[in-house]
């Protein structure tokens, strides 16, 4: 179960909960990232438009995304809504939420393979990571991408960086994206194979300078296909496009035709 950093939500959180019981005046929830404390769904902040039963609504064991709207600390009371989450607001809550879950799981596995207690992993590491990255998962796709410095950066004890970085590389796999451009080489000189040949040379030598993995195939001469891979699309354009830069500039020193084709998705 997640250790949640306080007792009670604050007024106008949004947390992620399970209905449990569903009444004509209402419903019973409980809230996943507070030890599953029970919250009050009262039956006019279910839905904005009128109904004639709350299961038209909600369903027993459902998870869903609702707002804090009352705190009796004293009573340890806690009202929520429903109908006061977009939907925009819902999907980005149990994106997190099942991010969060994820990071902090892998966490704890290593706590308890180290005889670390789950109370210093979530002090140590679950709460800066999501401090710093915005859940935990990021950090821990970060140190694999990037190594222990990602981790440190987020103020990670040094103890914990190589158990982390072992166990991140194995559940952790980074999806990669690519961006593709189709360049147009003409030559009418005699050695043309050649020039076209080192334009591309100097496609593929820019892309690798960047660290970025890359194709570079034919696609039906004069058109050849330039594929670049990162983790994320801006990465892949910004390479990419220094890259056409410096064939554009090869391609015009060597007397070779160059124009550059959008790929169609």
């Amino acid at each position: 179960m997640v250790i949640p950093r306080k007792d009670l939500p604050d007024i106008g959180e949004l947390v992620v909960a399970t209905v449990r019981e569903i009444f004509d005046y209402g419903a019973y929830v409980t809230l996943d990232e507070y030890n599953d404390h029970k919250a009050f769904l009262p039956w006019s902040e279910a839905s904005t438009k009128w109904v004639k039963d709350l299961h038209e609504v909600v369903y027993e064991g459902e998870k869903i995304v609702v707002k804090v709207i009352r705190v009796d600390r004293r009573k340890g009371e806690v009202d929520v809504s429903l109908k006061r989450v977009s939907d925009t607001d819902k999907r980005r809550k149990m994106m997190w939420w099942k991010r969060f879950v994820r990071g902090a799981k892998i966490i704890e596995g290593v706590a308890k393979s180290m005889g670390w207690s789950v109370e210093e992993a979530y002090r140590d590491v679950v709460w800066r990571l999501d401090d710093y990255y915005g859940d935990p998962l990021t950090g821990l796709e970060e140190a694999v991408i990037r190594g222990g410095e990602a981790l440190a950066r987020a103020g990670v004890p040094e103890k914990w960086i190589q158990p982390l970085i072992q166990e991140a590389s194995r559940h952790v796999r980074i999806k990669k994206v690519s961006v593709k451009r189709i360049i147009i080489l003409r030559s009418l000189s005699s050695d043309g194979i050649e020039r076209i040949k080192k334009v591309l040379e100097a496609v593929d030598s820019e892309i690798s300078g960047s660290g970025l993995a890359s194709r570079i195939y034919t696609s039906g001469s004069p058109r050849y296909m330039v594929e670049v891979e990162a983790q994320d699309y801006k990465s892949a354009e910004t390479v990419l496009e220094k890259a056409l830069e410096k064939a554009a500039r090869k391609a015009s020193e060597l007397g070779v035709e160059f124009s550059v084709e959008s790929v169609k998705s």
